[in-house]
């Protein structure tokens, strides 16, 4: 399938920029480096190219998108922020916490498939320390509402306006979510105060050399 030159011209562009930076540019650096006439043309052409498989992108975030044939060892993923994984902390608003990248961190290709949804987040507290999930921690986690039961997760507790990073358990008429250190209780909430935002699908950790 022929590209066209506006098109094409993205495309190149992209695929310079993330080769030389290590992530991908927003719509806003792609309209004035062509002198694209705004940012919903910008939009119009990435869309396009979207569905004709040449990039894949999540339009929510601004760097999320890759390029097919640019041959990175590593994706740019949007760091939201910090998550609990002791008591759950306070975030902005349920609208715009997960959508305000705080900056980008690469993750291994290997780690994210094609044309998943994905975020990262950094780890506050050590309830999750038994299953290797440290303070200081970033977990990357895949989009879903419908986690799995036993999978880690990081919910949005609506009536309480806090997030926190915990196991999911189904239990009739109620939801646990477990920590995984014996020194913490589990939190018993009902069905209908329990957003899902994302399930735990990998996780990355910076050692220090010391003696």
């Amino acid at each position: 399938m022929r590209v066209s030159d506006t098109r094409q011209r993205i495309v190149d562009f992209i695929r310079n920029f993330v080769e030389s930076k290590g992530y991908a540019p927003t719509m806003g650096e792609i309209q004035e480096a062509l002198v694209l006439s705004s940012k919903s043309l910008v939009e119009y052409h990435l869309k396009a190219l979207q569905e004709e498989g040449v990039i894949d992108r999540v339009p929510e975030l601004a760097r999320a998108m890759d390029i097919s044939g640019v041959g990175k060892r590593a994706r740019a993923v949007a760091l939201l922020g910090r998550i609990a994984a002791g008591q759950p902390i306070p975030v902005p608003t349920e609208d715009t916490w997960h959508m305000v990248p705080e900056e980008m961190v690469e993750v291994p290709a290997d780690m994210l498939p094609s044309g998943i949804r994905a975020f990262a987040l950094r780890v506050q507290g050590k309830s999750m320390i038994d299953a290797f999930v440290d303070d200081g921690d970033i977990v990357i986690l895949e989009t879903t509402a419908a986690p799995e039961n036993g999978q880690m997760v990081a919910v949005w507790l609506p009536n309480s306006q806090e997030v926190t990073l915990k196991k999911i358990y189904y239990e009739p008429n109620r939801i646990r979510l477990q920590s995984a250190n014996q020194k913490m209780k589990p939190i018993y909430v009902v069905p209908e105060d329990i957003e899902v935002q994302g399930r735990v699908i990998a996780i990355l950790r910076k050692y220090e050399s010391g003696l």
